[in-house]
């Protein structure tokens, strides 16, 4: 036995985050292969966020001056090589488009201003109008959502989702799509086929796949069964040609697995983590965006994130809410 104390400093450094111990087991790339369109990528993996989308649905609407000093705080969080890399927006209603407008003045290009909108072709003009880049695509890929919500089957579902992510591309613009209920959906029968349809609709100008956990129902272990388990589900669409910078992982927290799950789909070779400020968000929230950040330290080694911003966003939201009359 040595009296010598041993602290572990390359495993829990007094300056940063914990390391990540050793070769990070990850099937990630440096870098990005370049899809059209898209942003510049810092090295993968890389955080996205969506507090001014899935984080609005479980509180009162942030008012366009709060959204633009919020993604200010974002912008600082990420730091100079971009850990957060975009941003998405709801473009239906005037406060939403101002908050648009508003932030893409500021001329960041971390992070990426991009949108959210249906799958309907009424609703291309509105991304047009606001001058992004990409924008998300809600496809929801479960049987409860094609048959019972939108009283579709499955080829119909796919020949839409296609259709749209194919004026999409046309328009010069990235689609992102939603895969809304991946973790109740048939992987084999229906996410397969349709990444393969909008492979062959898209071609070369690209597009990316949002793996949304939207019950929240997804487990970090390989071993999990279908469609439950994160590494499986992204090594099945890696094995048809996805790239990682092609692969978004979105997850809430029902069953408190949301962050776990992320770093899951990272190690398992998507390229983003997508999250929210606080995790608030659809009944009991996201993976926390600032989490998400101190665990992107830890396995890249990068420290240059200010984190700092994490405490002011706090503070801000807490006055804010302070100074927020309740509901009648």
């Amino acid at each position: 036995m040595s009296d010598t104390p041993r602290y572990y400093e390359e495993l829990f450094p007094f300056t940063a985050p914990p390391a990540w111990p050793g070769p990070v087991p990850s099937a990630l790339p440096a870098g990005n292969s370049g899809i059209v369109g898209a942003a510049p990528a810092p090295t993968m993996p890389f955080v996205t966020d969506t507090t001014f989308r899935d984080g609005q649905q479980a509180r009162a609407p942030y008012t366009p001056d709060q959204i633009v000093h919020l993604y200010d705080l974002l912008h600082r969080l990420g730091g100079p090589h971009g850990a957060v890399r975009q941003c998405e927006f709801f473009l239906y209603s005037r406060h939403d488009r101002e908050a648009v407008d508003r932030c893409l003045a500021r001329g960041y290009a971390q992070p990426e201003v991009t949108g959210w909108i249906r799958a309907r072709p009424e609703d291309l003009p509105l991304v047009r109008a606001a001058g992004l880049r990409e924008t998300g695509l809600l496809m929801s890929c479960s049987d409860h959502h094609i048959y019972r919500k939108l009283r579709w089957d499955r080829e119909r579902a796919l020949q839409e989702y296609a259709r749209m992510a194919g004026l999409v591309v046309d328009a010069g613009i990235l689609p992102r799509c939603h895969l809304e209920d991946v973790t109740r959906a048939d992987i084999d029968g229906f996410v397969l086929p349709l990444a393969g349809e909008l492979a062959r609709v898209c071609g070369p100008r690209g597009f990316k796949l949002r793996l949304c956990d939207t019950l929240g129902l997804g487990l970090p272990f390989a071993g999990a069964p279908a469609p439950r388990s994160v590494p499986a589900l992204i090594s099945a669409l890696s094995a048809r040609g996805l790239q990682p910078e092609q692969l978004e992982w979105h997850g809430h927290n029902d069953l408190h697995l949301a962050v776990a799950n992320a770093l899951a789909a990272w190690l398992a070779g998507c390229g983003a983590a997508n999250g929210t400020l606080l995790g608030f968000g659809e009944r009991t929230g996201n993976s926390a965006v600032e989490a998400l950040v101190m665990h992107w330290i830890g396995l890249t080694g990068d420290t240059t994130p200010d984190t700092a911003a994490i405490g002011d966003a706090v503070r801000y939201l807490h006055r804010r809410s302070a100074a927020t009359p309740s509901r009648p």
